[in-house]
């Protein structure tokens, strides 16, 4: 497939700078694969789309405060994306800017409230606190890893947990702009497990009371752990999709999730995927026998690809040549997703992180 078949023209004005409120009062696009049908509905009317005996299944991982500027010895401001945890203080980051970064260098952190060259909008409350470290180098650049990654090693006496936690920002796209005021709005409300370096977004839709309506139509919900890392933040840049190369990521599967989409299956009901991260987990463990419910996975899905879990796919509509839309062009066809966006931007949909949602069944 050629990378500039993922591509396509989206007015600026359509990509959603703020959450609506309530969560759950975004608009669904509803999409029926066997009939080619769309409809146009409300999150709250998801579960008249579903059956008694489908499940849901989503993914449970909470966002990190996960970027963090930091100080360069001569006085340059760098930028560090924690992506992914190797040990208590040894972490993968993507560095900006990176191009004079040395291994060995010693990095102090920069004081909240002092803006430094984050791409997206500094949280408000990330903006307000006081320094908690000493003066002092706190970081130290391990490895260049190449593309921008290194291996950051944390030299001061806090644990990284609570460094991010207490000096970092939320991990805004860069196409969010404007501040966001209140930083749980880019978690979803049931995020348990931190380790995410960005939010699963088609959960960002769901509230409490729309759960309990999608429990009371007979509609069982489970979770399982998908940390998102690199790839969401990196375009595809190959003219041939295929030489993409995309990094693993950590995935965990509870025993009870992975006992329900088997049951649901052999009963004929449908396995409906809350977002890209949760149909990549669920692909990785169902498209061999006996694949493990914990690891890494690096599993690229594209169009062709045959699915063996996934019977519905719940997500926000996606940026152009991204591997999350090659994903959903895979799910849908590649004709018919380009259909399904060209009247979601003719209808006004709202478009990517804090956007509408597309149910394909």
């Amino acid at each position: 497939m050629r990378t500039s078949e993922l591509d396509y023209s989206l007015p600026p004005e359509l990509v959603a700078q703020r959450p609506v409120t309530p969560r759950d009062r975004s608009r669904l696009l509803v999409y029926d694969r066997s009939s080619g049908r769309i409809d146009h509905s409300l999150l709250p009317d998801l579960a008249a789309n579903l059956s008694p005996g489908d499940i849901l299944v989503y993914n449970d991982s909470r966002v990190i405060r996960a970027r963090l500027q930091a100080v360069k010895p001569g006085g340059g401001r760098v930028e560090l994306l924690f992506l992914r945890r190797r040990s208590p203080r040894l972490w993968e980051a993507l560095a900006r800017p990176s191009s004079r970064l040395k291994t060995g260098s010693e990095l102090g952190l920069d004081s909240p409230g002092q803006s430094g060259i984050s791409g997206g909008a500094r949280s408000g409350a990330a903006a307000g606190r006081l320094p908690t470290e000493k003066p002092g180098p706190s970081l130290r650049l391990e490895e260049n890893l190449g593309g921008g990654r290194w291996l950051v090693r944390n030299m001061s006496l806090t644990p990284t947990e609570e460094l991010l936690e207490s000096r970092g920002e939320m991990p805004l796209p860069p196409y969010i702009t404007e501040e966001l005021r209140e930083p749980e709005r880019y978690q979803t409300v049931y995020a348990a497990c931190p380790g995410s370096a960005a939010a699963p977004t088609a959960g960002l839709h769901f509230t409490r009371r729309l759960m309990d309506r999608i429990r009371d139509h007979g509609i069982g919900l489970f979770p399982l752990t998908l940390h998102i890392g690199l790839d969401t933040f990196r375009p595809v840049h190959e003219d041939d999709l295929s030489l993409h190369r995309i990094h693993s990521e950590y995935y965990r599967m509870p025993a009870a999730t992975h006992k329900a989409v088997v049951r649901t299956r052999s009963r004929g009901g449908r396995v409906v995927a809350v977002g890209t991260t949760t149909a990549r987990v669920l692909e990785t463990v169902y498209r061999e026998p006996g694949a493990a419910l914990e690891g890494e996975t690096g599993l690229f899905i594209t169009p062709g690809y045959a699915f063996r879990a996934v019977d519905a796919l719940l997500t926000n509509f996606h940026l152009p040549k991204s591997t999350l839309l090659a994903m959903v062009m895979a799910f849908a066809g590649i004709d018919e997703t380009r259909g399904i966006y060209r009247q979601a931007i003719q209808a006004r949909y709202r478009f990517y992180s804090f956007g509408d949602a597309m149910l394909v069944i």
